[in-house]
């Protein structure tokens, strides 16, 4: 049977991710699984416009191709049940992994892992916040702060069998002002990878074309012109930054 046109082809409703701070559903186009973001189930924002949360991500597609990490999954809009909206892949991750996990305080791993906080549980126990130190958090990390991820929260970083680690749920992206918010500030300080900078280069150098071009459709100039000025900046420093301005550097919750 041939592949499915998933741009045109009818898109059937399997389930509701309830969970979801915007409607946010399952679906099948042929045999192919996705995940279906209506735009009309955007929830309202202050700073961000009703709407836009779908073209951002697209967006955040196209650079994460840009990047040629595959950090997001294949995403793209089209029409829908409920209208148009955003699709998405739906990516099986495997369910003995954890990129990103709560452990007691006195028992962080001293090899292999990145401590980000420490607080208290619900039950008053001495907790931290840690993440896997990996060349595919790495860079899931530096794509966060090109795109300017305001909501890199544990459970949107998806863990795969093979090792490769997706990210998901990028509608918080591309704000002209600063908003970074992540779970994934273990490498403060450290210098960027010559992969790392080649990847920046990439982006920075397709939003002077094909790259640019697509953007164009789905954010608005003042956005673009942000995302390259953070590509320069990201690769002026050559290293991963502390978190800054009055923003919380974290998502609130944490999964």
């Amino acid at each position: 049977m041939p592949a499915p046109d998933l741009v045109t082809a009818e898109l059937t409703l399997t389930g509701r991710i309830t969970t979801a701070s915007n409607a946010t559903f399952l679906g099948n186009i042929g045999d192919v699984m996705v995940v279906y973001k209506p735009i009309a189930g955007e929830s309202p924002l202050w700073d961000f416009p009703h709407g836009a949360l779908a073209h951002r991500e697209v967006a955040a597609y196209l650079v994460s191709q840009a990047f040629g990490w595959d950090v997001v999954p294949r995403t793209w809009l089209r029409d829908g049940p409920l209208g148009e909206g955003m699709v998405q892949l739906w990516q099986e991750q495997d369910p003995a992994q954890s990129a990103v996990n709560l452990v007691a305080a006195d028992q962080v791993p001293e090899t292999g892992w990145k401590q980000v906080l420490e607080g208290r549980d619900e039950t008053g126990r001495m907790v931290a916040l840690v993440h896997e130190d990996s060349s595919a958090l790495r860079r899931m990390a530096v794509f966060d702060m090109v795109v300017n991820n305001a909501d890199r929260k544990g459970d949107h970083i998806l863990a795969m069998a093979d090792g490769h680690r997706h990210g998901v749920d990028h509608g918080l992206t591309f704000h002209r002002d600063h908003k970074l918010r992540t779970v994934l500030w273990g490498w403060i300080g450290d210098a960027l990878t010559p992969e790392e900078r080649e990847g920046i280069d990439r982006v920075s150098e397709g939003l002077h074309g094909g790259l640019g071009q697509k953007l164009a459709d789905l954010l608005s100039a003042e956005e673009i012109a942000s995302l390259a000025a953070r590509c320069a900046r990201l690769r002026r420093a050559g290293r991963f930054p502390a978190p800054s301005g009055e923003m919380p550097a974290v998502p609130w919750p944490l999964f």
